[in-house]
C-alpha cells in the first residue's frame, strides 16, 4: 500500500531535521519503504511517498521525529489505479 506522508516541520526545525537525517538517516523501521519526497520552498512541509503493508510501522517512525515535526498519513493509489477502479462507473 502506498501512503502520502505530509511532514509539517516545527517552527525553525528545518536545520535540525536535515542534520538528524544526515547523521542518522531516515530511521525507517524494517518494512517501511521510502519512495520519494518533495519539500516546499519555505521548508514548512515535506511530502513523502512511502510504501508498507503494515500501517503501524508509521507509529514507530514518527516517534523518532515527533520532537521536530508532526505528520499526516494518507493512503493513496496511483492515477492509473484510480482510473482503472472507476472505469466501470463512467
Amino acid at each position: 500500500m502506498l501512503y502520502m506522508v505530509i511532514e509539517y516541520f516545527n517552527a525553525g526545525a528545518a536545520v535540525d531535521i536535515y542534520r538528524r537525517a544526515r547523521d542518522r538517516g531516515r530511521q525507517l523501521p524494517s518494512g517501511l519503504e521510502y519512495v520519494d519526497s518533495w519539500v516546499d520552498l519555505d521548508y514548512f512541509r515535506c511530502f513523502q511517498l512511502m510504501r508498507t503493508s503494515d500501517r503501524t510501522l508509521f507509529d514507530i517512525w514518527i516517534a523518532d521525529w515527533s520532537d521536530l515535526a508532526h505528520f499526516e498519513i494518507i493512503p493513496v493509489r496511483s492515477s492509473a489505479e484510480a482510473a482503472e477502479n472507476i472505469a466501470g462507473l463512467l
